[in-house]
């Protein structure tokens, strides 16, 4: 990867700067490790989160899932219901290396979203660092999500990046794989540690 021409550093939220987790609510819930294992694979799997994320109303998604698996009427309501408990924090690492980029004015920082538009007001809100980007683009909003390649196109289009002179991070192997196809390319998030050692390789901290 050659870095001379890195001109915009965009990051992913969640994983990567925002600690979210449904078992975060889902241990009490549902204590039974299998048990849970389960029900996320089964009844509120990541497909259905994604339909949310993707601009779907929750009361709808919800409603739908229930009328479908009406004996987990009280698990599937409490998804959204005690959502912002699945926001445990910022991951302070990923926090600082933000700042020290942003603080440096070196490089272009925006932010793409897999995040339901209905919920992200909840993130504002909590996250002050989210106010630093230059622009965040959020799939609920846009009705599409990554790694569909008109999600990135949006970001380009809005903001005049060209993606040969873009670096992506996001914690996700597919959405990694999507920006990639879009000519962007990408650093897949492990730790802010590794973040880190990578940025500095790249000589962009």
């Amino acid at each position: 990867m050659n870095s001379k021409n890195i001109q915009t550093i965009v990051f992913d939220l969640g994983g990567v700067l925002v600690d979210w987790s449904p078992n975060y609510v889902y241990e009490t819930l549902i204590p039974d490790a299998e048990k849970r294992k389960w029900f996320f694979d089964n009844i509120c799997t990541s497909d259905w989160n994604e339909e949310q994320d993707a601009g779907r109303l929750i009361q709808t998604a919800t409603a739908d899932l229930v009328a479908q698996h009406p004996e987990y009427k009280v698990e599937i309501e409490a998804f959204y219901g005690r959502w912002e408990e699945m926001l445990k924090g910022q991951i302070d690492g990923t926090v600082e290396i933000l700042k020290e980029l942003v603080e440096a004015k070196t490089h272009r920082i925006y932010a793409l979203t897999n995040w339901s538009a209905e919920t992200f007001p909840v993130a504002l809100r909590r996250f002050e660092f989210l106010q630093w980007f230059e622009g965040i683009v959020v799939s609920g909003t846009e009705k599409t999500r990554k790694p569909f390649a008109d999600f990135y196109q949006i970001l380009f289009d809005r903001y005049d990046i060209d993606p040969a002179t873009a670096v992506f991070i996001d914690d996700n192997a597919k959405n990694i794989v999507g920006s990639e196809a879009v000519g962007m390319r990408a650093i897949h998030f492990k730790n802010p540690a590794q973040l880190r050692e990578e940025l500095t390789g790249l000589k962009l901290l």
